[in-house]
């Protein structure tokens, strides 16, 4: 997981930093079909331990699925509405912000499964 966010992270933040003006008043570039693999397997392997976790703990994993889905759906609906809304004059700080923000995750989950950090 800290590879995988690790380097998504990295490549965001050098998209960030490589935009010129020109790029900034065109369509949004495609991040590639490579980026979407990565960050599809990252996700699929932080799902997993999680569906590994609950079962262990024996929950309710219906509901638990329902309000993760509820959840996700709702906030990736907002996200999309604000990025359009504040992606143009926004685009490169926050397209910075987030590469940071998923390396830091990386790390923390690194540091937590190394017993550096109390989980």
């Amino acid at each position: 997981a800290f590879g995988l966010l690790g380097a998504v992270g990295l490549k965001m933040i050098w998209e960030a930093l490589q935009r010129d003006e020109a790029e900034e008043d065109a369509k949004p570039a495609s991040r590639g079909l490579v980026a979407l693999v990565a960050t599809a397997v990252g996700t699929s392997i932080d799902a997993g331990a999680v569906g590994v976790g609950l079962a262990l703990l024996e929950a309710n994993i219906w509901l638990i699925a329902a309000c993760i889905g509820f959840t996700t759906f709702a906030l990736a609906t907002l996200g999309l509405l604000v990025g359009k809304a504040v992606g143009v004059r926004l685009g490169k700080i926050v397209e910075l912000i987030g590469g940071v923000a998923l390396i830091a995750l990386g790390l923390k989950i690194l540091l937590e499964h190394l017993a550096v950090l109390a989980g």
